[in-house]
């Protein structure tokens, strides 16, 4: 990981950047999210979009907010040519990590119940399966798993 660290850096997305971001977008996604949902997260300031940059430029990104106390990752993407070596998790644990520093509670996300893959990455981070949302994906009407990552113990009163 130390070694990972030296070769790659991860910045906050910069409008300069956004040509980039869709370009993973869309080769690692089958619907991919147009550019206007990326825009508007410069004006959200509960909203994040970090990148990981490597030589070759952008090779991933993490799309989050914070809202109140929890943590929701929206889009966690990799190029294609380079997944498998660790990107998505050197973000994945960025975002935990942001969550740790924040005080968050949890962090909730949704993930295609096809994207075993995903789902694995999440579970070796903490995460797991609290619930199903049907028919959340409107292009193909594939339900959602909701995983979820708790920070601290619930409260009981």
């Amino acid at each position: 990981m130390a070694d990972q660290a030296e070769k790659f850096r991860i910045l906050p997305m910069r409008r300069d950047d956004l040509d980039a971001v869709l370009a993973i977008e869309r080769a690692a996604h089958r619907w991919p999210w147009p550019a206007q949902i990326f825009i508007e997260e410069f004006d959200r300031s509960f909203a994040r979009v970090d990148l990981l940059h490597g030589q070759e430029g952008v090779v991933a990104f993490a799309n989050y907010w914070l809202m109140h106390d929890e943590v929701h990752i929206l889009n966690l993407a990799t190029a294609p040519d380079v997944q498998r070596r660790g990107h998505g998790a050197t973000l994945l644990g960025h975002v935990i990590a942001f969550a740790l520093r924040h005080r968050a509670r949890c962090l909730v996300l949704e993930v295609r119940q096809s994207n075993l893959p995903a789902q694995s990455l999440y579970q070796k981070f903490g995460f797991r399966p609290v619930g199903i949302r049907p028919h959340y994906y409107v292009e193909n009407q594939e339900d959602a798993v909701v995983m979820l990552r708790e920070l601290v113990a619930p409260a009981y009163r």
